[in-house]
């Protein structure tokens, strides 16, 4: 229903498969300066598992497979909601499979598919769960299209949700660079990239903003994840 309460379950791409491959400008920029070593990145995987069941929250997988390298980025191809989970459509076509991969993986576990992605692409990581009941859904155009957005938005529109749209440089890749909610009525914001109607929205919800520096956002400062009781 939100993203600060206590986190109980968490879905988990594997890392065994990883490769990097060219998905942004940021990605691109990455891969050019300073390449991801595989073998750093997938013990740092496993402390983020530790760190999870440290905390007690229940550790689902998809099944790995070679052929989705990217899988590990689970938040991309698949959305929970209260109404069940909603299959994304990926916009690098090396990616898409990891959709067909989620439907599966739902179906293992015997969670409900509430809805897929059919007008143009969208990814996970631009809906962005501001409090129960409004979300925030960011369109970069190249990730998530206006068609994609529109659609999503038309679903919750339609639960009773307040939704808005968030036009964003394409750099960011997805709106979960750079507003984050930490805690209840506590986000973080990219100040000088953030629209102000939408720092103004936030403000009159009541939320504490902590302004994060575009630098700190392009080194992915606000890729966390709330935990819930004033964790991240």
């Amino acid at each position: 229903a939100n993203e600060t309460d206590v986190l109980t379950d968490v879905l988990l791409g594997s890392p065994n498969f990883l490769r990097h491959l060219s998905t942004s400008s940021l990605s691109r920029k990455h891969l050019r300066e300073a390449p991801c070593n595989i073998q750093i990145a997938q013990a740092q995987h496993k402390d983020l598992v530790a760190a999870y069941e440290h905390f007690g929250v229940t550790i689902h997988w998809h099944e790995p497979t070679p052929e989705l390298p990217m899988q590990v980025y689970s938040r991309d191809s698949s959305v929970m909601t209260p109404y069940g989970a909603f299959i994304t459509a990926m916009a690098n076509w090396w990616r898409r499979g990891e959709n067909y991969a989620a439907i599966r993986t739902y179906e293992k576990l015997g969670i409900p598919i509430y809805d897929m992605v059919t007008a143009g692409t969208f990814e996970g990581g631009d809906f962005n769960v501001i409090e129960e009941g409004v979300v925030l859904i960011g369109c970069g155009g190249a990730r998530t299209q206006e068609e994609g957005a529109r659609q999503v938005q038309a679903w919750f529109d339609k639960e009773g949700w307040e939704t808005r749209i968030a036009f964003i440089d394409e750099y960011y890749v997805h709106i979960d660079l750079m507003v984050v909610p930490i805690a209840e009525k506590l986000t973080a914001v990219c100040l000088a990239c953030t629209e102000p109607g939408i720092v103004d929205w936030l403000k009159g919800k009541g939320h504490e903003i902590i302004d994060v520096p575009f630098q700190d956002t392009m080194a992915l400062g606000c890729n966390f994840m709330s935990l819930g009781k004033d964790r991240v």
